[in-house]
């Protein structure tokens, strides 16, 4: 087989060929071209067919909706397990580092780029049964609003959020009173250090607010190619997040879609369009202080609320950026804290990494000056 790319056309196509476990490389240039040579010494306990198509320089930025960042050194898109395990392969032989994309909506990309193989998940595929399994690469909106189709409660509170199915374990993503850890049943992954698929339970996932294993040394070797909810018929509303309780307040208990429609109505209030404005959502996490802490606050500042958790009080950082920081609408080099939601920060247009990456560091000395408190990304940052 002949991969083949160039500067001037950087795409190619791949053939289906057969493909098996022994593989050999060798690179050469000819005709302004490089290719690169791939033999298959026979192995016939495994043999399959990939059609993994492998692009050199291709810019990440567009796969992001910051629509930030450099270049990287190799792109490839995993529409199978087969094609996942081939782009790690080529990335071993090549002592190649590896960043495993999905819908790029919780990542900043370093202006330099990627000086590695960035892999784009896109398995697809939903089996409903008893469990609802989906793959990694459906679009994590999609699936929700399908499920509050068949009359499945569980997921509507987190309608809206931008994103692919697989990158929802890895933060355990919440909303209006809602994490994906109350539902999530198992998640299947790829095991980059055997190649082997395992099931991780919901407890092996060890899932806190905005963490998971996978975002620990421990989990980091997972690729998420599947992920199981436990979904009910005979649910009921969770309307204990304040905007939710405000907006149904006049009585009576709303059905799937009229939760879903009411979600995205206050999103749409809050959070700016992908379509017009680069933003990775909420930049930073909700940070959790002592209750020391708080009752310190709270006397110095008597409109901060708090919500009880295991290890302290939740506080709202947007409250803090705007009622105590006074930064809401703030400006700085292209990039904003957004008008209606501070917790988001905008690339204006023509915004760098290290733009933004400085008006986050701006943010977080001003809070720590002004309250004591240390808040921590909830943006992933490649470089």
């Amino acid at each position: 087989m002949r991969l083949l790319y160039t500067d001037k056309h950087p795409m190619f196509e791949a053939r289906n060929i057969g493909c098996y476990d022994n593989v050999a490389l060798r690179a050469d240039t000819a005709g302004g071209c490089t290719h690169i040579d791939i033999s298959f010494r026979s192995s016939p306990r495994r043999p399959y067919f990939c059609t993994m198509e492998l692009l050199k320089n291709v810019s990440i930025a567009e796969f992001t909706s910051f629509k930030i960042g450099g270049k990287a050194d190799y792109f490839c898109r995993a529409r199978s397990v087969d094609e996942l395990k081939e782009a790690l392969a080529f990335a071993r032989r090549h002592s190649l580092p590896i960043f495993i994309l999905g819908g790029g909506t919780n990542m900043l990309l370093s202006d330099d780029g990627f000086r590695g193989v960035v892999v784009k998940i896109e398995l697809h595929g939903v089996k409903w049964g008893e469990a609802s399994v989906v793959a990694a690469g459906e679009n994590w909106d999609s699936f929700v609003a399908e499920t509050v189709a068949r009359g499945l409660w569980g997921l509507e509170n987190l309608s809206g959020i931008p994103g692919t199915v697989g990158a929802a374990p890895v933060q355990n993503i919440g909303a209006y009173g809602v994490e994906i850890a109350e539902v999530l049943e198992w998640v299947e992954a790829l095991d980059m250090r055997t190649g082997e698929i395992k099931q991780l339970s919901n407890a092996d996932c060890a899932f806190a607010y905005r963490d998971s294993i996978f975002k620990k040394q421990e989990g980091k070797n997972f690729i998420i190619t599947r992920v199981a909810f436990r979904l009910q018929k005979d649910g009921a509303p969770n309307l204990q997040y304040k905007d939710l309780a405000e907006y149904f307040s006049s009585g009576g208990a709303p059905t799937l879609q009229q939760i879903r429609r009411a979600v995205l109505e206050i999103r749409a209030r809050k959070f700016p369009d992908l379509k017009t404005h680069g933003t990775a959502g909420s930049f930073f996490k909700n940070p959790i202080i002592s209750k020391e802490k708080f009752e310190e606050l709270k006397k110095r500042f008597p409109g901060l609320s708090g919500f009880p958790v295991p290890s302290g009080v939740k506080v709202p950082l947007a409250w803090i950026l705007d009622k105590i920081c006074g930064l809401k609408g703030f400006e700085q080099d292209n990039t904003a804290l957004w008008k209606d939601q501070p917790l988001v920060l905008v690339n204006k247009g023509g915004a760098s990494a290290s733009a933004v990456s400085a008006l986050a560091d701006n943010i977080a000395h001003i809070v720590k000056e002004k309250t004591g408190i240390e808040i921590e990304r909830e943006v992933n940052f490649l470089c």
